[in-house]
């Protein structure tokens, strides 16, 4: 039984796992943005997000940890020197994942993209837009 056990198993054992949670979170962390299947993308994001509140207190012993984690340098040093220190005055939420409308061609599984959240997309609406109004005819 799997009780108190997060996550999915995604069909690996969890050295795979843990292995595929270091390479995409090194491909995301190099590229900012990633295209896998939907669940991986859901389950990385945790991952990463984690890496980067960790790289946001910037300190030896933080270091030491993500290293331990992601296993590779040149990526703890492009969280620590580039990516952290863009979501300095952010709270969480540093990734996003969002759902392709093509599918796989091997099996046809849902892909999405996973990004590293570097602006805000909120819509603003321009005050220079044309307003286009329909008429009525009677």
């Amino acid at each position: 039984m799997r009780h108190l056990r997060r996550g999915r198993q995604l069909g690996r054992n969890q050295d795979h796992r843990i292995a595929l949670f270091r390479n995409l979170t090194r491909a995301l962390f190099t590229h900012r943005r990633i295209i896998t299947g939907l669940e991986k993308a859901k389950e990385v994001r945790i991952f990463a997000e984690k890496l980067i509140t960790l790289a946001k207190k910037n300190t030896l012993a933080a270091r030491r940890l993500a290293l331990a984690r992601l296993r590779d340098k040149e990526a703890v040093e492009l969280l620590f020197k580039e990516i952290a220190p863009l979501f300095a005055n952010r709270e969480g939420g540093y990734t996003r994942v969002l759902k392709r409308q093509e599918r796989r061609l091997g099996d046809g599984g849902q892909t999405a993209f996973l990004e590293l959240v570097l602006e805000s997309r909120t819509k603003e609406v321009s005050t220079t837009a044309p307003v286009i109004e329909a008429e009525v005819k009677s």
